[in-house]
């Protein structure tokens, strides 16, 4: 592994350690999990969890995770060609109870991508397309007066749905943006001063293109920080698209289609508890701290001239997003504990939209996955 920066303390120089974590409660006993280093998992996560002691996951809560995870990616992958990092994006944003930014051009199956998992999970699908003249009214819902009763009826908008796509949410304008953030944040809408919960799993799946910008409202950062991950789709290689062009002439890829297997809302929340209880040890955790720390200041660990191309560094949410996230993977890939590898595979989908470049930077044609580079190539590894 090329760590040119971490491989020279006296000059960039390693970041202050965090806080140690808690001490372990005194009122039951527990067993110490191991470092992530030995590769096993460990038996409780007392005293680096917080406030609450949860049970690793056992041998059987994890064999039924790997078969509900089966069930969901063969069934994504009979409508879906390619696309595998984005299926995984998906699944993690979905498991850790986060949200999605997808970002790509036309045509890149943004929206079959949505659809396909909201079928396979068989659950609500609202596709909202965002338009310069849509209300917050929209999405959320409004009241409506029944002149018969004389009374208000509530009618929900289609946010009220466990899958909700927003195609192209920076055509609509920033009322109607910021009308998703109590729903995002909250899983709850307020309509007439009545709060109305959302339904459980909730994930909203965003879409943006980059190569138009007339008619369009950038996402302010509060609410792009909101969002879990953001994925770039990229195109299909060849062999992928003559694969699709196959599927279109067999009828695969009809509107009226429907996948054969399914999994159902109880076998995510299987998911979304199981995963909850992936054990992160304290020295994966000071990573996570320690990278948000580069981040925030760069010039001692990437030098003075990349420094300056950084704008405003990664908020705390950043580090919640690596938590949530590296469990949501560590999962996927069949452990119940978190690695350094998990952190590292997840360093753009979490930082590309917290980390914030200058003018400068974007004038030079620097993106910031090359900054997220060389950040991790400055923080030790555990």
């Amino acid at each position: 592994m090329n760590e040119p920066y971490a491989q020279d303390p006296q000059t960039y120089p390693a970041p202050p350690p965090p806080p140690a974590p808690p001490a372990p409660s005194t009122a039951a006993p527990s067993t110490a999990a191991p470092s992530t280093g030995s590769g096993t998992q460990g038996t409780t996560t007392q005293g680096v969890s917080g406030s609450k002691n949860q049970s690793a996951p056992t041998d059987t809560e994890m064999s039924r995770a790997a078969s509900v995870l089966t069930v969901i990616s063969e069934s994504y992958s009979a409508k879906m060609v390619g696309q595998d990092r984005l299926r995984m994006s998906l699944l993690v944003s979905l498991i850790a109870g986060g949200h999605i930014l997808l970002e790509s051009v036309p045509g890149l199956a943004k929206t079959t991508a949505a659809s396909t998992l909201a079928d396979t999970v068989k659950a609500q699908f609202k596709r909202i397309q965002c338009t310069p003249d849509l209300l917050p009214s929209d999405i959320t819902g409004s009241q409506i007066y029944e002149s018969a009763t004389g009374t208000f009826r509530t009618v929900l908008g289609p946010v009220h749905a466990n899958f909700v796509l927003l195609d192209e949410i920076n055509r609509s304008s920033a009322k109607t943006q910021s009308a998703m953030l109590e729903a995002m944040q909250e899983h709850q809408t307020t309509i007439g001063g009545e709060i109305h919960p959302l339904p459980k799993p909730f994930l909203v799946i965003a879409t943006q293109n980059p190569i138009e910008q007339e008619g369009t409202y950038e996402l302010p950062e509060a609410q792009m920080d909101r969002f879990l991950l953001k994925e770039i789709v990229e195109y299909p290689s060849p062999a992928e698209e003559f694969e699709i062009l196959s599927r279109i002439d067999s009828g695969v890829l009809d509107p009226d289609r429907h996948v054969t297997s399914a999994v159902t809302l109880d076998d995510v929340e299987l998911l979304q508890d199981v995963a909850s209880r992936v054990y992160v040890d304290p020295a994966i955790r000071n990573y996570i701290v320690s990278i948000a720390y580069v981040t925030r200041n760069p010039a001692p660990y990437i030098g003075e001239e990349r420094a300056r191309l950084i704008k405003y560094g990664a908020s705390p949410r950043a580090s919640i997003a690596f938590l949530q996230a590296s469990r949501a993977l560590a999962l996927l890939n069949g452990r119940a504990h978190v690695l350094p590898e998990d952190i590292r595979a997840l360093r753009h989908l979490v930082l590309r939209h917290r980390l914030l470049l200058t003018f400068e930077a974007d004038a030079e044609g620097i993106r910031s996955e090359e900054i997220i580079d060389e950040i991790f190539a400055a923080v030790p590894t555990p």
